[in-house]
Parts: structure tokens; C-alpha cells; sequence
């Protein structure tokens, strides 16, 4: 009797192995395990920063747009692919790319210091990094920012520098603090928690511009570094760097680009194009 019971169990066993390992296969085919889905050869998978504006962040409507975010529905649209806006933790952004959760980092992404990491678009877009401070704070220049506490973005631009060749000017800080995002950044501005912001002056004025009283803020002259900003798509990817290279051409041939940039001219876009670059 007990031999029969084994013999039954034993068989039980193997078959919920078997239908185990079959399951697992089966859900893996449809993208069940967590993996790019959606990303396939007529989905664009674009990863960005949702509180990044004006290059990727969501508008009034709870939809997310950005001036990243336009350029890249206009490729798709050519290309007669189905864009998919994919939120990211920025932190966590090469993690992404590489899994190929997302095919390509679209969002104000800095080449700079990161050019041996990524197979990278042209350069777009000319970006500073500056400080903004509370407009009565008395603060004029970065000397003025002596035993200040100053706030950036992790993993940001603002905070390599801030770390790297303006390491001089962050020791005069009394604290360099890093945030998960520049709207946090700016709140602890608002309430006095921190006395500056390190940032990109793109999304500085697109964030001072967004407040009831603008002229509460003023924007330290002198930047801290400068940057360019392209596309960065996983090391190797030639093709599908080329593939949407080849369609921004032609897009700032037509004046596609400088269209969709006129709509962020308080930004300071339009300015910031690089036209002709190679």
C-alpha cells in the first residue's frame, strides 16, 4: 500500500514539474517575465525623467510630453512606429537600457563625461548648469554661497561637476545635498529648507516660469559647467541610432525641429539648438 502511494506521489511530482517548466516557457513567450514586452521592431521604447521639464514631464492634462518627448513622437511617426514613453527611475536608467527595458535614454541626457558608455545620437541641444536662489535671499554670485546649503539631483550633471571640476567651489558649501528630482529640489527651496539649486537652465526657467510669482527667484549668473545633450541608445546599437539619427536629420532639414522647439521658446530652446552638428 505504501508503495502505491509512493509510486502515485512520485508520478503527482513529476507532472507538476513538467506542467511547471511548460508554464514558464509559455509565459516568458508572451513578455511574463518583466522583460521588454512592448518593445519589439515597430515599438520605440524611449526612457526618460517624468519631472524633467521641459524635456520630458506631464502636463496639466496628467499626459507626458516634453520637448524630448515631441521630437521623439515625430520619429515614430515617420518611421511608422508606435512610441511608448516609458517612466524611469533615473538612478536606474542604464539598468533599463541594458535589460532592454527601454531602447534609448531620450531626455535631456548629458554626453559629456559619458561618451564611452552609450552609442550616442549627435549633439542637439547646447545646456549650462546654474544655481537659482530665493530673489531676496541677498545671494548674487556663487562666493555668496559660503556655509549655504545647496541641493541638485542625484546622478545629475549639476552634481558631477559639483564633484568633479567644481569640487573647489562645492566645499565652500556647508552641505551639497542630493534629491531623487529638481520638484523636490525646488519645494525645499520654497519652504527655506535649502538655500540653492543646482540645475540645468533649461528646466530651471521652465520651472520658474511655472509659478505664480516668477520673480521670486533669481538665477545665479555664473554657470557652473556646460554641456551637451543627445540620445543615448545600449553600447553597439549603431542601428537603430542611425535609423533615428537619419530622421532628425531630416527633420532639421525641413524645420520640423526648430517648429516643435518654438513651443518651449520660454524655455530657452530655440537657442539652444545645435544645428549643424557633426
Amino acid at each position: 500500500m505504501n508503495k502505491k502511494i509512493g509510486i502515485i506521489l512520485g508520478i503527482a511530482l513529476l507532472a507538476f514539474l513538467v506542467i511547471g517548466a511548460s508554464s514558464a516557457g509559455f509565459l516568458d513567450f508572451l513578455g511574463g517575465d518583466g522583460g521588454s514586452a512592448d518593445n519589439d521592431n515597430s515599438t520605440l521604447v524611449v526612457g526618460f525623467d517624468a519631472e524633467f521639464p521641459p524635456y520630458g514631464y506631464k502636463d496639466d492634462n496628467g499626459e507626458y510630453t516634453g520637448f524630448d518627448l515631441e521630437l521623439a513622437q515625430e520619429v515614430c511617426d515617420r518611421n511608422n512606429w508606435t512610441l511608448k514613453k516609458q517612466p524611469i527611475d533615473w538612478d536606474a536608467k542604464d539598468a533599463e537600457l541594458e535589460s532592454g527595458s527601454i531602447d534609448c535614454i531620450w531626455n535631456g541626457f548629458t554626453i559629456n563625461g559619458r561618451e564611452n558608455d552609450y552609442t550616442w545620437s549627435k549633439p542637439y541641444i547646447n545646456n549650462k548648469q546654474i544655481f537659482v536662489v530665493k530673489a531676496d535671499s541677498g545671494i548674487k554670485t556663487a562666493a555668496d554661497l559660503k556655509d549655504k546649503i545647496v541641493e541638485t539631483q542625484k546622478d545629475s550633471s549639476a552634481l558631477s561637476s559639483l564633484q568633479g571640476d567644481q569640487k573647489d567651489l562645492a566645499e565652500i558649501f556647508k552641505t551639497l545635498t542630493q534629491v531623487a528630482d529638481y520638484n523636490t529640489a525646488f519645494m525645499d527651496l520654497e519652504s527655506g529648507a535649502c538655500d540653492a539649486v543646482a540645475m540645468d537652465i533649461g528646466v530651471a526657467q521652465h520651472d520658474i516660469s511655472s509659478k505664480d510669482n516668477p520673480t521670486d527667484y533669481f538665477i545665479i549668473p555664473e554657470e557652473i559647467s556646460s554641456e551637451q545633450y543627445g540620445i543615448g541608445f545600449k553600447k553597439g546599437n549603431e542601428q537603430l541610432r542611425d535609423q533615428v539619427q537619419d530622421t532628425l536629420d531630416e527633420m532639421f532639414e525641413d524645420g520640423t525641429v526648430m517648429k516643435i522647439a518654438q513651443k518651449y521658446a520660454d524655455d530657452g530652446i530655440p537657442g539652444s539648438l545645435i544645428v549643424n552638428s557633426e
